[in-house]
């Protein structure tokens, strides 16, 4: 019987698998791939103690291998199904079945795509998905925004201030919030370039541009949450100061819970989701039968 099985092998999920073994707890870690880090191409720049610039892909695989120098089995799989019985949780997967005491859910967001010709070529090329983590480089210069809700008005908050060339891209949908710049209802038909990306092409023009950041609806669905009843506000899972859902020892961090959407940010969700984990299954060990 797994103590902890911990759902997504990014930054919040290794972290707290990392703090949970030094802690005598040995969890078993279950990911399909890198997440919002996967096939982006551009460097991080940003990241506590690196000299010079390095890949999210690097910053992954160097965790993982980390767990499992510690001893914790990390299996690339890919999660289908959470179900509770009796007191336990049941995780069915591609390859498995696996039971669980807790859950811990960092599978990350999973941003939406554009579907349009070009995005894959240019994505990491001038196609952002993230303003806080990206919109630093584009000081100054001409930034289209994808998207037409909250998200959209969300992420133009964090290029506001950056430059005054910002062009609102609602893709054919209709603009359901405030803004106070230029906004194109047409339908996006391809996005091009070169090396990079240098312009948007609409059914009615082309628009040049230097930087496309996409926030389309909302950053994320959680793929679990129907199944499982577990609460959500905004497309994010709720979750108390202990990183626990309403659902008694299912626990979440990083990305999925919203916030800040950084690597720094998913570490430090990950230690203290461990500490709620331990302080639960402590309770629960000590709690009579029927508690």
């Amino acid at each position: 019987m797994n103590p902890v099985i911990i759902v997504g092998h990014g930054p919040a999920g290794i972290s707290a698998a990392i703090y949970l073994k030094r802690a005598g707890i040995t969890p078993l870690v279950i990911g399909k791939d890198a997440g919002a880090l996967k096939d982006y191409q551009d460097p991080v720049e940003n990241y506590y103690g690196f000299s010079s610039p390095v890949m999210g892909s690097f910053l992954i695989d160097s965790g993982v291998q980390q767990a499992k120098r510690l001893g914790i089995k990390v299996m690339h799989d890919a999660v289908l199904k959470i179900t509770l019985k009796n007191d336990l949780f049941v995780l069915d997967t591609l390859q498995t079945q696996v039971q669980a005491k807790t859950v811990l859910l960092a599978t990350g967001k999973t941003r939406k795509a554009l579907d349009v010709s070009g995005f894959s070529s240019f994505k990491g090329k001038g196609i952002s998905l993230c303003a806080m983590c990206d919109g630093y480089f584009y000081r100054g210069k001409r930034i289209a925004v994808v998207g037409s809700g909250r998200y959209m008005q969300s992420e133009l908050s964090e290029l506001a201030h950056l430059t005054d060339q910002i062009t609102i891209f609602t893709d054919g949908k209709p603009l359901e919030v405030d803004v106070n710049h230029p906004v194109i209802e047409s339908p996006i038909v391809r996005i091009g370039g070169d090396d990079r990306v240098r312009f948007v092409e609409t059914q009615e023009g082309v628009h040049q541009i230097d930087g496309v950041f996409v926030a389309i609806g909302a950053p994320s669905s959680i793929a679990f949450a129907s199944l499982l009843g577990i609460a959500t506000s905004n497309g994010n899972v709720d979750v108390d100061e202990h990183f626990m859902t309403n659902i008694p020892g299912l626990f979440a961090a990083g990305d999925i819970v919203g916030g800040k959407l950084q690597i720094a940010k998913a570490v430090y969700d990950g230690m203290l989701a461990a500490d709620g984990i331990r302080a639960y299954l402590k309770h629960k060990e000590k709690a009579p039968s029927g508690d």
